[in-house]
């Protein structure tokens, strides 16, 4: 028989991972593997990319695979190449050189692209490095690949000032990453409380006392209009945001973190059904067509048979890391079994993530529904749901927890970074608090002893689903005493980061000293 022939659009953390577990298969030769990415570097975690603008970490911790490791196991790389299209009639994606790869099965793992708001003052040059974007005036960017992380690094080195426009999670991170790398951030954003899908306002407030906290200047209520720039030799280059109230903030360099949009224009030129992203099934096909798939930030999972005529299809891709590399390894396994007559379970769709922000000023986690009124009597016909609320603001220190018949539905945790992560437990099993909730605020108290794993199935690290008992397993049975070595042996500890200062707990409760 025939090698079965796939062809991979993205070459990103997700598509990577695809291609990593699909490797067995295409060195037994049962499957022709071409991979196609826009970018000329091995794949590196976009997560990580801020930490590396602001001097935390060194480029080499960024990559994640290695292209000659593919090509090795049989496998084809084409890098620095683009897609042009998807030809399901004649069954061949075409490059921008003309070259023209013919498929049994082709997987889009595009990924997202950043969301650039309309300002007065700020050009589209053109084709950025990769090809896929567009370059901006001097001085503006969205920190979504190498090249716009060596741009924050010449400002964070010289001390500069630095505007972020936007004051979701990613925004956040990035201020207070800059704040500690000795830049001077100043966040913008347009309403009256930062991250308002994931907070309530007493979260938000306590949370906007800590970012002044760490020096991070917060600017609410920013109708950002358009941009002042100045002109030198023919190159414009960005010197302050402006709102529409005349608010002015001066700085070195525009930083846009106003969400992402998945890359679907491939897809659209193809013919197939998008939504948020390219609409899949629970086998991760498209709706148009089954010999298309779509994993990660591109894919946009949903019903067919309960969605197909809705104009508007509920969900989207979840921008988070961990479903994304779950997809890839799903896909790769059901791919596998398929060509050995087999077939495995439908992928499933997953409790909504918890959200996190990675820094050392400021700990905070949410999940769910945290806008509950406390004091708000139930409906008629609905279930009564608990809310317990604790909150010490001056202290930057804030707990809500929001559960349904016991089991945690939704909770936010600010400064409490031990609750949080046991809260985070409980919310991805779906488990009960235990009736006096104050249990959980002890763990953060001076005097608490480490918080032991909610048993070995309890999961520590959400972005690669390994649980405590992985974990353990990797420090006894293969001599482990780092959150690196952890991290080799399991995986844990490789996407966000945002679970390594629990595995390291875990070392010292396991009398491993981490490294």
């Amino acid at each position: 028989m025939s090698p079965h022939r796939i062809v991979l659009i993205g070459f990103g953390p997700v598509g990577a991972r695809f291609a990593e577990e699909l490797l067995p298969a295409v060195e037994d030769g049962r499957v022709d593997l071409t991979i196609v990415g826009a970018e000329s570097h091995d794949p590196y975690n976009r997560i990580m990319i801020a930490e590396y603008a602001a001097g935390e970490i060194e480029r080499e911790s960024l990559t994640t695979a290695v292209a000659a490791d593919f090509t090795a196991a049989g496998a084809s790389v084409l890098r620095g190449r683009r897609v042009t299209l998807i030809d399901r009639e004649a069954s061949v994606v075409v490059l921008d050189d003309g070259c023209r790869l013919p498929y049994d099965r082709v997987v889009l793992a595009t990924g997202a692209r950043a969301n650039l708001p309309a300002l007065d003052g700020i050009d589209r040059l053109g084709p950025d490095a990769s090809g896929l974007d567009h370059a901006l005036t001097e001085g503006v960017c969205a920190v979504r690949s190498l090249e716009d992380a060596e741009r924050v690094k010449k400002v964070v080195d010289a001390g500069g000032r630095v505007v972020i426009l936007g004051a979701g999670v990613l925004g956040i991170e990035f201020a207070l990453l800059l704040a500690a790398a000795g830049a001077i951030p100043r966040l913008a954003h347009f309403g009256p409380i930062p991250m308002p899908r994931q907070l309530d306002r007493g979260a938000a407030h306590v949370l906007a006392g800590s970012l002044d906290h760490a020096g991070v200047t917060v600017v609410p209520h920013m109708r950002a209009e358009g941009v002042v720039v100045r002109e030198v030799d023919g190159i414009r280059s960005f010197r302050a945001l402006v709102s529409s109230d005349g608010k002015r903030i001066e700085g070195d360099l525009l930083v846009l973190s106003c969400g992402v949009q998945a890359r679907t224009e491939l897809a659209v030129d193809a013919g197939l059904r998008v939504a948020r992203g390219v609409l899949v099934d629970d086998r991760l096909r498209s709706w148009t067509d089954p010999r298309v798939h779509a994993i990660g930030d591109v894919a946009h999972l949903a019903d067919p048979i309960v969605h197909a005529h809705e104009r508007e299809v509920p969900g989207g891709p979840s921008g988070l890391i961990g479903p994304g590399w779950r997809q890839a390894d799903w896909l790769a396994a059901a791919i596998v079994a398929e060509l050995g007559g087999l077939e495995v379970e439908p992928f499933a769709e997953e409790v909504p993530g918890v959200v996190l922000v990675k820094a050392s000023q400021v700990d905070l986690v949410s999940a769910g529904d945290v806008q509950a009124d406390p004091f708000a009597p139930t409906p008629v016909g609905e279930k009564p749901r608990e809310v317990a609320l604790w909150a010490d603001p001056q202290h930057g220190t804030y707990v809500k927890m929001t559960t349904t018949d016991g089991v945690l539905d939704g909770f936010v945790a600010v400064g409490m970074p031990r609750a949080a992560a046991e809260l985070a437990v409980l919310y991805q099993r779906r488990g009960e608090l235990p009736s006096d909730r104050s249990l959980l605020l002890r763990l953060d108290a001076a005097e608490a002893a480490l918080p032991v794993p909610l048993g070995r199935e309890a999961t520590v690290c959400m972005c690669n689903a390994v649980t405590a008992g992985q974990i353990e397993d990797a420090v006894t049975e293969h001599s482990c005493t780092s959150v690196e070595d952890v991290g080799r042996c399991t995986r844990a500890g490789t996407g966000c980061g945002g679970c390594r200062a629990r595995i390291a707990d875990m070392l010292t409760a396991l009398e491993v000293a981490p490294a």
